[in-house]
């Protein structure tokens, strides 16, 4: 699992640092990035001013992790909150997503992905019959084919410029989402490309949405706004899209139709402490 050296470095530390190990933890999984978070904050009990702030640091350091907006937005609504953190935490780490994949792909099936999807991940090294285009992206494609092969997966890493192709050649288009609001996706640089190809190819695409994903509209365009605060779009660490280039959203509940209202229900309440920038 990426990120695993943070629990190993983070274990017997005081929270104040282990929170500043989580912040400067980049491409993590995000199952352990909101573990982390929630041992921390459990571990320095503050008050609720002083819990407001830490939240909206956390947010503004992992600004394209949709669980941990979600993790954020649930506990300061919470009325206990420390208490809610472990509950939180066990739900994310629990996250039936990939189980609902393993049932729902196809046998021998092929599959395209952008980058490192982590429950998509997860669910095709436990299947094992299932061939993976990886389109590569800062890295993360290369990093993900290799990371399948010692699991004895089949998997082709695939440069940018063959990203069509590949959607072609898919029997199913997979795309990890950082977050969703109800109409529209966040996900990694190149899924919106992926998508469109995908879509106008016909080819079932469906939307991998798991636990802490969805969010409320006010936090979704919230962290949309930050995500493409960049001098120019295409240096922008994700990519909106619209929710209508997808067939399918699988996610804790199993897989629904895009065309329902629920697929894309808000996880967390609204939380209008974190649409404010925390204090210098």
């Amino acid at each position: 699992m990426r990120g695993a050296a943070i629990a190993t470095s983070v274990g017997r530390v005081h929270p104040i640092e282990r929170l500043r190990y989580v912040a400067r933890a980049s491409s993590a999984d995000q199952r352990l990035l909101v573990r982390e978070t929630a041992g921390a904050l459990r571990g320095l009990q503050f008050e609720p001013a002083g819990l407001v702030i830490a939240c909206r640091r956390i947010v503004e350091r992992h600004p394209t992790s949709g669980p941990l907006w979600w993790f954020c937005a649930s506990l300061l609504t919470s009325a206990r909150p420390f208490d809610a953190c472990g509950r939180l935490a066990s739900d994310v780490e629990h996250d039936p997503t990939p189980d609902h994949l393993v049932d729902l792909l196809p046998d021998d099936a092929t599959v395209c992905v952008v980058g490192w999807p982590d429950l998509v991940g997860d669910a095709v090294m436990r299947r094992g019959d299932i061939r993976v285009l990886a389109v590569d992206a800062d890295d993360e494609g290369r990093s993900f084919v290799r990371r399948l092969e010692r699991s004895d997966v089949e998997a082709e890493v695939v440069p940018p410029n063959g990203l069509a192709a590949a959607a072609v050649a898919a029997d199913i288009v997979l795309v990890e989402a950082m977050a969703t609001g109800q109409g529209e996706v966040l996900a990694t640089a190149g899924s919106r490309a992926l998508a469109s190809v995908a879509y106008c190819s016909e080819r079932p695409t469906w939307l991998v949405a798991g636990r802490g994903r969805r969010l409320p509209d006010g936090l979704f365009a919230t962290m949309a706004s930050r995500i493409a605060d960049v001098r120019a779009p295409w240096d922008a660490v994700a990519e909106p899209m619209p929710v209508a280039l997808f067939t399918t959203v699988v996610g804790p509940d199993g897989a629904t139709s895009v065309d329902d209202p629920a697929a894309l229900a808000p996880e967390c309440p609204m939380a209008h402490e974190l649409v404010k920038p925390s204090p210098m």
